[in-house]
């Protein structure tokens, strides 16, 4: 038994002397005892209500109570409290009556050697169970918070596809305009500002997609030691000769499948934060290491699964963080700073890349003792992993003035004649259609003469993968490019964790800059084969 800790029994016992010698019997154990007797309901339920109890011993017979009743009253409390029988009138088939009720053992007081096992059986069972419940509470508190980020993921992503397609417009038709060499000076500067303030909303709505996990990331093998040693500059000036920043790096490569470009933002917005959290300086420490997780312990993070893990931990000497703070770190829009600073978007960007690339992400942290925030990803060997994007592979493209036929699908009235004026401009032959029926059919007499079908994602009736799939059955690797405020689960495969792109397709999040389209569109249609004669010319 455990002998550091003092044990509270509450004693049932109508007879002081058979109390006394239970009492010397527990005391055998080495642990402190404090104890209560008791012998009618009234005295017992108030006993009840007054204290918290480890053990209650309880004979079975008595003149004006018995064992039944006590058992009825320990139950009614809802506090998991092991009673045992200790009586020497209770018959084996009493007994196991009683244990089918609720009590855990009985004991014959002429047998009292039995007691201390049961004890120490019963308080390590009651400790189990006191455990189990607590863990219940967290995954169950777990699930709660996990679903409520997931629907509030999935607003943020409505949201920003919508506001994408505006965005578009106006970016389009901006560059449009930049284009024209009869704009003013005060003309081209408004459209600059224009331009530029598009950009900014963009990388908004860019935030509200990685915490959605909706955006398609380009995973692929890369270790975390070369992504933080290539931002040690950057950091430094970012956090400022105030603070002392230490990066420390694993001593064998620390390698995961992820998009190399997010984890940079991962470590910009936890360092970010970090530097924000201490306003009068600090330290920040940046550590990437190997870990490996036999089993999930207490110490882990929920989600966390057995195995070998990248971490990588941001700690700073801040001003630490509340419970209830601590809770809403990852929601959008939440902040602890005043009205007007930041757009409580950092963490929960942080939040969505490291739950898509298939991590988890767990938070320490206490009010003026710092934070401390470590993220796990699925470590793979250096020899395995995923190959560069095709578009990272593909040779530089002659720029030429473009020269094939591009089928534009594409729902939004607005964002299809600003996408089809900037193609032509660049010397395209576009045939654009507002849904997926409609392109089918076009597609019926002139398949053969399409180059590149530029797509949205999602359109009523048909998506853009179901077009594709339709237009790649009747004439198989056909080239598509994918242009979407959002990514819908039909875009990517391998489910919400780690997202990539189907092979042979290609993806342009929306608003696409004008010269950016027609770059990606010139990579296609000239990496690695001439584009077919334009349509005009059958």
């Amino acid at each position: 038994m455990n002998v550091e800790s003092a044990l509270n029994v509450l004693l049932v016992d109508d007879s002081a002397d058979d109390a006394e010698i239970i009492v010397r019997e527990l005391r055998r154990s080495g642990r402190e005892i404090s104890t209560e007797r008791v012998f009618d309901a009234d005295a017992m339920s108030a006993s009840l209500r007054s204290r918290r109890w480890d053990l209650v011993l309880c004979d079975w017979t008595m003149p004006s109570f018995s064992g039944a009743a006590a058992l009825e009253l320990v139950k009614s409390t809802g506090v998991d409290v092991p009673f045992i029988i200790v009586s020497g009138t209770v018959t084996e088939e009493l007994a196991i009556k009683a244990m089918q009720s609720g009590a855990r053992d009985w004991v014959l007081k002429d047998k009292l050697a039995r007691l201390l096992p049961a004890v120490e059986r019963e308080l390590g069972a009651a400790a189990a169970r006191m455990h189990a419940a607590v863990v219940l509470r967290q995954n169950e508190e777990h699930l709660r918070q996990s679903q409520k980020m997931d629907a509030v993921g999935g607003l943020a992503a409505g949201v920003a596809h919508d506001f994408n397609n505006v965005l578009a417009v106006i970016l389009g038709h901006a560059d449009l305009l930049l284009g024209e060499p009869t704009l003013t000076n005060d003309m081209r500067e408004s459209l600059v500002e224009i331009r530029g303030a598009t950009i900014r909303a963009a990388e908004l709505t860019q935030r509200l997609l990685a915490f959605g996990r909706q955006q398609v990331l380009q995973p692929r093998k890369t270790d975390l030691n070369q992504v933080v040693s290539g931002l040690d500059k950057m950091l430094r000036r970012l956090v400022g000769e105030d603070v002392d920043l230490v990066i420390g790096i694993a001593d064998d490569a620390a390698v995961a499948i992820v998009d190399p470009a997010q984890m940079q933002q991962v470590v910009l917005n936890l360092v970010t934060n970090a530097r924000e959290a201490m306003p009068r300086g600090g330290k920040i420490t940046i550590q990437v290491s190997n870990v490996h997780v036999a089993e999930r312990g207490d110490g882990e993070p929920a989600g966390l699964a057995p195995g070998d893990h990248v971490m990588l931990a941001v700690t700073d000497t801040g001003v630490g963080m509340a419970p209830e703070t601590k809770a809403r770190i990852f929601e959008p829009f939440f902040s602890t700073k005043a009205a007007g600073r930041g757009t409580g978007l950092g963490l929960a960007t942080v939040f969505g890349i490291v739950q898509q690339s298939g991590g988890t992400i767990a938070t320490e942290s206490e009010p003026e003792r710092g934070t401390t925030f470590r993220v796990y990803l699925p470590q793979v060997d250096p020899e395995a992993g995923a190959d560069a994007p095709a578009s990272e592979k593909a040779s530089s493209a002659v720029q030429l003035r473009g020269r094939g036929t591009i089928l534009l699908v594409e729902d939004d009235a607005a964002v299809r004649v600003v996408t089809r004026t900037v193609l032509r401009n660049a010397g395209y032959l576009v045939l654009d259609v507002a849904n997926g029926e409609e392109a089918l059919y076009l597609a019926e007499k002139h398949l053969d003469a399409i180059d590149l079908v530029l797509s949205d994602v999602v359109m009523p009736r048909m998506s853009g993968p179901e077009l594709a799939e339709r237009l790649w059955a009747a004439r198989p690797g056909l080239n598509v490019l994918y242009m979407s405020g959002y990514t819908a689960g039909a875009v990517v495969h391998g489910g919400a964790h780690g997202a990539a792109l189907a092979p042979g397709v290609t993806f342009l999040q929306k608003p696409v800059a004008p010269n950016v389209l027609v770059h990606k569109v010139r990579e296609i249609l000239h990496a690695g084969k001439i584009p077919r004669q334009n349509l005009a010319q059958h």
